[in-house]
């Protein structure tokens, strides 16, 4: 009787770790385009290559900000009514392609993996732009450039500050004269805007 106990138990102790090796190995092996929520998930399986935590995490949020602003851009060059946001969409594809492109190579030599397509929430803020037309998308891109490129300077003003790799923190440092301008530039168009409608 003792020793059917071992052997069901052994059995039993076998049959959990199949089970756990099986469970672990069907998990996260479907390759498919890295998102934003993927790479930060992702940020952490690269600590150990030399790279600080909140380091990886800021250049993943700042390639879906870049991601995100060109194509939020493509689209107020396509349906903005105002030449100013237009303009204004010109300039955010331009000059946010040139910053994904060095921050790209900046992530390849550090071994970060960064997300090549939009995160689901700036999927959702892309959809509701789109939906809109006239002077009411021209009000609205005009606010979400505004307000994003707000949280991306206070974001990229932290790094450039505390960040642990020399070179993402001169990298933000860098980019933040661009950002400020956008800032302005979208400001501005605002302005405009508040003016038209009275």
């Amino acid at each position: 009787m003792k020793k059917f106990k071992h052997l069901k138990s052994v059995l039993l102790h076998t049959g959990f770790i199949l089970a756990v090796l099986i469970g672990t190995s069907s998990c996260g092996d479907t390759p498919g385009p890295a998102n934003t929520n993927a790479a930060e998930e992702k940020a952490t399986d690269v600590k150990g290559a030399g790279n600080d935590t909140n380091d990886i995490n800021f250049v993943v949020k700042a390639t879906g900000i870049n991601l995100e602003e060109i194509k939020l851009g493509e689209m107020a060059q396509a349906k903005g009514r105002m030449k100013d946001i237009k303009d204004l969409g010109k300039m955010m594809v331009a000059q946010h392609t040139k910053l994904l492109s060095s921050l790209t190579v900046l992530a390849a030599q550090k071994n970060i993996t960064i997300p090549t397509m939009l995160s689901d929430n700036a999927t959702a803020d892309y959809e509701k732009l789109n939906q809109l037309s006239g002077n009411v998308f021209d009000r609205q891109y005009a606010n979400m450039m505004v307000a994003g490129h707000k949280e991306a300077i206070a974001l990229f003003e932290k790094e450039s500050a505390g960040a642990v790799d020399p070179d993402i923190r001169q990298w933000a440092a860098n980019a933040l004269p661009g950002l400020r301008s956008h800032l302005d530039h979208a400001e501005a168009c605002q302005d405009k805007l508040t003016a038209a409608a009275m």
